[in-house]
């Protein structure tokens, strides 16, 4: 057990007491964070939280991920996946391609996992018709599908409402969607990384929108590029306060940004102890959002277990193939086996528990 003393050496003291009293932490608490010399102290901190939600559960899913597109038309100066049409290494999956894969993966999902670019002209039609081929198929299967920013450029490009595609997607089958495309919400960073992508406001509205519809939702938050800690903590408390209204974030993932193909260019690059502290300060700040995720695929595996002594509990899953982070430059695995996964947690001192993609275990 550690002692009260060895917060208060830290810095931590105060914040200690509103951890254990399930006081959520100010903005200046989580700069104080931050700002902590003590890595350990604060990974401490931030596994008596975790500990407190979840014991020493860690959870994954048997997941497989699909990237239907990499032609998109936001240009995002950080991204390495997007490509224009026609050009070198652009892509499009076709409903065979989609379906062919699913029905191909290792194991029958539970999860099936779908996001892509803003292309200029796949139909919102293409997308029902596939997603209701795959509830055929796969009718054990939860779809999480299109970040917010898809569903904005599936809603421009249809003349539809976002509200409208959400329920159309909802008719075919559709119960969740992924957290991608909240890079950082400060209005500045977001106008020089990621120009052309719907705004703060618009992104959280969409999550509101599909949280009144009972959807279940993930967040993220890109970091490591040109953002301030301040930057990081108001995005975690954006969240945090969109969670206070429509209540259907599920898991927080914080993303690492991979700088080896971008043209993002950065002084200084991120260290593996941002990337612990980070997930740390999320577990923290974000107490009304119940599960954090160690993504193993942009933190690699050995760092995605270390993030489980640092506040998360979710390792994710099989995933099976994954392009985007890949093309940014992660070097993981493109898959990992059920064996493989439990094996993971417990030697970091956790116990694995399978769950679907809404946390249910099975």
């Amino acid at each position: 057990m550690i002692s009260k003393n060895y917060f208060q050496n830290a810095g931590l003291g105060s914040i200690l007491d509103k951890v254990i009293s399930g006081e959520r932490l100010s903005i200046d608490d989580g700069l104080a964070l931050y700002d902590c010399p003590d890595l350990n102290a604060l990974g401490a901190l931030a596994s008596i939280k975790r500990r407190a939600m979840h014991g020493d559960k860690t959870f994954y899913v048997i997941n497989r991920h699909i990237n239907y597109t990499n032609i998109c038309v936001n240009g995002c100066l950080f991204c390495a996946y997007a490509r224009e049409h026609g050009e070198e290494g652009s892509f499009q999956l076709s409903r065979e391609q989609i379906l062919d894969k699913l029905k191909n993966a290792p194991v029958a999902p539970r999860e099936v996992h779908v996001v892509g670019g803003c292309h200029h002209d796949i139909p919102l039609k293409f997308f029902e018709e596939t997603f209701a081929e795959i509830k055929k198929e796969l009718p054990q299967a939860v779809i999480k599908s299109f970040t917010a920013v898809e569903i904005d450029h599936l809603a421009t490009t249809e003349g539809i409402s976002s509200v409208e595609v959400l329920k159309r997607l909802q008719a075919v089958g559709v119960e969740m969607m992924p957290g991608g495309g909240a890079e950082i919400f400060d209005s500045e960073v977001r106008h020089r990384i990621c120009p052309k992508k719907i705004d703060a406001e618009n992104w959280l509205r969409i999550h509101g929108e599909a949280h009144e519809l009972g959807y279940t939702t993930n967040c993220t938050m890109l970091f490591g590029h040109i953002e301030s800690a301040a930057h990081r903590v108001d995005h975690l408390d954006r969240l945090r306060r969109q969670q206070d209204k429509s209540g259907g974030f599920n898991c927080f993932i914080p993303l690492p940004f991979l700088t080896e193909n971008s043209r993002l260019k950065i002084e200084e690059p991120l260290t593996g102890v941002d990337e612990l502290r980070t997930t740390a300060v999320s577990r923290l700040m974000l107490d009304n959002i119940p599960h954090i995720k160690a993504y193993w695929v942009m933190l690699g595996v050995k760092q995605a277990q270390a993030a489980l002594h640092f506040g998360a509990d979710d390792f994710d899953g099989t995933v099976v193939e994954e392009k985007i982070g890949h093309m940014a430059g992660a070097s993981s695995d493109q898959a990992l086996t059920r064996t493989e996964l439990e094996e993971m947690i417990r030697g970091c001192g956790f116990t694995p528990v399978e769950r679907d993609a809404k946390f249910n275990e099975i």
